[in-house]
């Protein structure tokens, strides 16, 4: 991990091995939690990639991250305020009542003091709302 210096690495880690470990829910908890940048947006782009790509857990397993979502939305950091927002988004567009949970959350970021939330919550409102996420949710 104190290997990671920009994104694009970052982001090929999560999406392509660490997702598929037996402990990655665990190691997104841990990740988002840490201080260095891209450390902890290492944390957001395995939840995004888990809530996308790892079909045998549960909303339950995948809801557990939202309040994650929620606890690092203010973080200035722009590689960290993208990643943050794209687990969000993720989420969301997992199933109809991951979606309702996280249109909840991104209505309460809209409304937070910290103008990094509002962005993520903003812009994670708008495309859960829209009306090709819900469409596809429909199906």
């Amino acid at each position: 991990m104190s290997d990671l210096r920009n994104w694009a690495i970052c982001d090929a880690l999560c999406m392509n091995l660490l997702w598929q470990l037996p402990f990655a829910h665990e190691k997104a908890l841990e990740l988002s939690a840490r201080e260095e940048e891209f450390e902890k947006r290492a944390g957001f782009a395995l939840i995004a990639t888990l809530a996308l790509k790892d079909k045998r857990a549960s909303d339950d397993e995948i809801a557990r991250f939202l309040p994650i979502i929620e606890r690092e939305a203010g973080d200035e950091r722009n590689f960290v305020k993208k990643a943050v927002n794209w687990a969000l988004r993720q989420i969301g567009k997992r199933s109809r009542p991951l979606n309702e949970q996280a249109v909840e959350l991104a209505e309460r970021l809209r409304k937070s003091e910290a103008p990094a939330a509002r962005w993520v919550g903003a812009d994670a409102w708008r495309e859960l709302t829209g009306e090709k996420v819900q469409e596809r949710l429909r199906r």
